[in-house]
């Protein structure tokens, strides 16, 4: 995963982009794996754990009828805490991650769902995953995922 995050590093840098994420099943790992690489200061504004719900509202803006009406674990809700994060940290790529790592209630969405949303300034989209494994192998997945997606748009 290192390798990853310094391949993204050096690419934001190269571009003198600046990056930020927002970050629910992962707890902050994104930026960790980030951070775990000299120079990433240059890049990385900051980062958001909205773990519980309202905390994505509070901190990154998600509206809140959009997640009673999508549900936390939804496209739509990664796009809104990606575009969300992008504006309010003033940056010009924002990743973020939600998703369900391990079994829920009866009506969530199965372990392993999980969607990584991406946000810069031409466009936000989400890219949906369907993950296995056990929790810790799931969150592992979704930070490599979202780094890849921030290496993409840093090389764009």
């Amino acid at each position: 995963m290192y390798q990853l995050a310094e391949s993204a590093v050096t690419a934001l840098r190269a571009r003198g982009l600046t990056c930020a994420a927002c970050e629910s099943l992962t707890g902050g790992m994104i930026c960790a794996a980030l951070v775990d690489v000299p120079g990433a200061s240059k890049v990385l504004r900051g980062g958001l754990v909205t773990y519980q719900t309202d905390t994505k509202t509070l901190l990154a803006d998600v509206p809140a009828p959009l997640i009673e009406e999508q549900g936390v674990v939804s496209a739509e809700v990664a796009q809104a805490m990606a575009a969300g994060t992008r504006a309010k940290l003033g940056v010009d790529i924002a990743v973020s991650a939600t998703g369900m790592a391990s079994p829920g209630e009866a009506g969530d969405p199965p372990a392993g769902t999980v969607f990584v949303g991406v946000s810069t300034s031409a466009h936000t989209y989400a890219i949906p995953l369907q993950l296995t494994g056990s929790r810790a192998e799931i969150r592992r997945q979704t930070v490599r995922e979202a780094l890849r997606a921030l290496l993409r748009e840093a090389s764009i």
